[in-house]
């Protein structure tokens, strides 16, 4: 098979993978937006939109979303729609460290290297606006708690090949699904469904690039490295999904914490969803030999199986 030349001589790069990247240079050209411009960040905020669709909020279909009015309903799912967005802040500031280090001495000449360096542009950007939309909001920022935050530490410090784009992947395909509702939904804020909007579509070039990059480590790895990798990544995904909802939220809407999180934890709706925005994520795994058996066994107390 043939290889493209890389400043360290990496095995396995080849010319089909510096088509898919050159593929997404052209897309990134030719499709690409400003949030400074592109949303109004001027505009008011109606009283009456949520901050993304009831059918998405963690306590929908539960006794507790029931009793809730109107307006601790709209406030619940605008800090819930925040906490994700922080936890998105928070997740590409890794990303971006975790591409940058793997980039670091590639040639340059290599259209893979350039869609790295216009991903983590793109990421930058995403930041700024999640940013920008939570105080627009007048949502204070959720931090994820301190061992999750060294853990992470530790991930991004630590994590490479296809154990770092996995990590990647995992948050960007769950956060997709969710997205793809908020921007169609006409009882969610403008400025949520415009920012979904510019993410989905800037989204979905970095998630192929994931992909290949996971299809290009991959090759030739024995089990022992697929058994690692696999484990790995699902462990990445529990301590993402983890962090997407901090508990803080449902005190900001006025509810009790230890019963909203309770009726959280047996939402059968809500596992539902879960299950319902990892699914490309799942068959993807699948596909690439990342499903293994101590795997899937996380991902089934995530529900996201």
């Amino acid at each position: 098979m043939a290889t493209t030349g890389t400043a360290t001589g990496r095995l396995g790069h080849t010319t089909a993978d510096e088509d898919v990247s050159q593929r997404l240079l052209d897309s990134a050209a030719q499709l690409s937006y400003d949030p400074a411009v592109e949303i109004d960040w001027d505009a008011p905020l109606s009283p009456d939109h949520y901050g993304l669709n009831p059918e998405w909020s963690t306590l929908y279909g539960t006794r507790l979303w029931r009793e809730m009015t109107h307006e601790q309903r709209i406030t619940l799912t605008r800090h819930e729609v925040c906490s994700i967005m922080s936890t998105g802040i928070w997740f590409e500031m890794i990303l971006q460290q975790m591409v940058l280090r793997d980039q670091y001495l590639k040639n340059h000449a290599n259209a893979e290297f350039r869609f790295a360096l216009t991903e983590i542009a793109d990421e930058c950007r995403h930041s700024i606006m999640f940013a920008r939309a939570c105080e627009k909001m007048g949502v204070p920022a959720y931090i994820p708690n301190r061992p999750v935050a060294e853990a992470a530490r530790a991930f991004k410090t630590l994590a490479a090949g296809e154990l770092a784009y996995g990590g990647i992947l995992v948050a960007e395909e769950v956060l997709d699904v969710m997205q793809r509702d908020w921007m169609r939904g006409e009882d969610v804020l403008p400025i949520v469904r415009g920012t979904s909007r510019i993410h989905v579509v800037e989204e979905s070039r970095h998630m192929k690039f994931a992909r290949q990059e996971i299809r290009e480590r991959l090759r030739g790895a024995g089990p022992v490295r697929r058994h690692n990798s696999a484990l790995g990544t699902a462990i990445a995904a529990a301590v993402i999904l983890s962090s997407m909802v901090n508990k803080q939220v449902y005190a900001a809407a006025g509810l009790n914490v230890e019963r909203a999180v309770a009726e959280v934890k047996a939402n059968p709706h809500r596992k539902a969803m879960m299950r319902t925005s990892s699914a490309h994520l799942i068959h993807f795994l699948g596909e690439a030999g990342l499903l293994t058996r101590p795997a899937v066994r996380i991902y089934q107390k995530l529900h996201m199986i």
